[in-house]
């Protein structure tokens, strides 16, 4: 079974800085040959896809709201996908989940392969 650990979520004011973490755990299984990248739920709200990095690496997705403050990088050897967010804003205080699929094509929900089970964000003003 596919396991996605997400981890460096927590607390941080507005204007600062965290970077996710997302591992791929299973045995056998390799992030070479998959897309992937980052949803978010914030409370109350629908889960939406931030952003996602393609098998080749080229041209990463992000949502027009993260753009130039998110950065979004693959480690194939470590087999890790990290989250690098800068200027935080309150705005974006959510669960942010780690997903995969086969393309970046169709980055939504219903297309997901496989999730983790998230980790918090908390932007406090």
């Amino acid at each position: 079974q596919v396991q996605l650990v997400e981890s460096g979520g927590g607390l941080v004011q507005a204007g600062g800085s965290l970077r996710l973490s997302c591992a791929a755990s299973s045995s056998g299984f390799t992030l070479d040959y998959w897309a992937i990248g980052w949803f978010r739920q914030a409370l109350g709200k629908e889960r939406e896809g931030v952003t996602c990095i393609s098998i080749s690496d080229s041209s990463p997705y992000y949502t027009d709201s993260v753009k130039g403050r998110f950065t979004i990088s693959r480690d194939k050897a470590k087999n890790t996908v990290y989250l690098q967010m800068n200027n935080l804003s309150p705005e974006d205080t959510a669960v942010y989940y780690c997903a995969t699929k086969d393309t970046c094509s169709n980055w939504y929900t219903p297309f997901i392969e496989y999730w983790g089970r998230g980790t918090q964000v908390t932007v406090s003003s």
